[in-house]
């Protein structure tokens, strides 16, 4: 299990992750999408890389809006597999 990152170690990378935000032991960003059927096919990518990554995020789906939760729960907070997932799913964002 990786180690939970500093404060400041958060803080610094969420330089490098536009809208992502951090609340309490959790990253989180929201992304709104022109229609549901988008916001599902999004999901369907963040799976699949999430699968690759064998580190999943929560999410949820609120019509065209889907928020990304990311939280290492066995390490009870943020670490490194957080910061590396949400550059994956900023890179499927992208697509």
């Amino acid at each position: 299990m990786p180690p939970r990152l500093s404060d400041l170690e958060i803080h610094r990378a969420l330089g490098a992750l536009p809208g992502w935000s951090r609340r309490r032991t959790v990253l989180t960003k929201t992304y709104t999408w022109p229609t549901f059927a988008q916001g599902i096919d999004f999901v369907a990518r963040v799976a699949k890389a999430a699968d690759a990554m064998n580190h999943h995020p929560d999410i949820d789906i609120r019509y065209t809006k889907v928020t990304c939760a990311l939280s290492t729960h066995d390490a009870g907070g943020i670490t490194e597999l957080d910061l590396k997932l949400a550059a994956e799913i900023e890179k499927v964002a992208a697509e």
